[in-house]
């Protein structure tokens, strides 16, 4: 048996186009160090949260012309934050698995 897929649950637009990893904004890392690319990734998540409480203010006021990129801001933030959240346990899980590590 075989569903009929639905048209409109096609996303489209550019808050759903997925980067290259090799790239960020268009650019090649190339010789980045990892301390720069982890307090690149961190000004981003910060920038995230901004915009998100930036348009939660707005919509608040009632400026907000479009409720729903608003939510789409809000969520795409909280994500973004979740996910930093888990790379930063995993990490320390790592680092404790390290120093325990007998020799």
């Amino acid at each position: 048996m075989t569903l009929p897929i639905d048209p409109s649950l096609i996303a489209k637009g550019a808050d759903w186009q997925i980067a290259s990893p090799t790239a960020v904004d268009g650019q090649q890392q190339g010789g980045q160090s990892f301390g720069g690319a982890l307090s690149q990734a961190i000004q981003g998540l910060a920038d995230q949260q901004n915009q998100a409480a930036d348009a939660s203010q707005s919509l608040a006021a009632g400026t907000a012309t479009d409720p729903s990129s608003v939510v789409m801001s809000v969520e795409r933030a909280q994500l973004s934050m979740q996910l930093a959240s888990q790379i930063r346990t995993k990490a320390v899980e790592a680092e404790s698995d390290i120093f325990h590590t007998q020799v």
